[in-house]
């Protein structure tokens, strides 16, 4: 399975799109959060399915502040980050995929592209595609059970 990650677009749908473009063929994308709208705008233009959070800019009550996903064996947690201090540092988050038996967070909030291993897990940080921030997405790949994440700048 080959999922485009995107975070923190903050209105920039064309970028949002080109970042689709670019990645290539996907199964899915996961948008983590501010941004609902341009995810919700991907989901109406693509044949791709599209899963969102929502993020401390996003006012859809309806939105999910977390999912946890079954990847075949592998298990996801994405969230935007806010709600677990991403900006002063990882423990909440990693504490929260412990308890939730994640082998993969997805997160966003900080607009810093990261890839890394921590407490086991793969934590995977897109970046942004805001106006005015140097643009990232990051390509998550679970093959054979087996998850591998990687950044682009575009």
């Amino acid at each position: 399975m080959r999922i485009l990650v995107i975070s923190d677009s903050h209105g920039n749908f064309p970028l949002a799109l080109k970042a689709h473009e670019l990645a290539g063929p996907v199964d899915h994308i996961i948008h983590l959060g501010d941004g609902a709208d341009d995810a919700e705008l991907l989901a109406e233009v693509l044949e791709v399915p599209v899963l969102r959070v929502a993020g401390n800019c996003d006012f859809d009550a309806s939105l999910p502040r977390e999912l946890i996903l079954e990847i075949g064996p592998c298990r996801v947690l994405a969230t935007h980050g806010n709600h677990q201090g991403v900006k002063s540092g990882l423990s909440f988050l990693i504490e929260r995929g412990i308890e939730v038996g994640a082998g993969v967070i997805l997160y966003g909030h900080t607009h810093l592209p990261a890839v890394q291993i921590e407490s086991g897990m793969l934590l995977v940080n897109p970046g942004t595609l805001k106006q005015g921030f140097p643009a990232s997405y990051a390509i998550l790949t679970v093959q054979h059970g087996e998850p591998r994440a990687e950044l682009f700048n575009i």
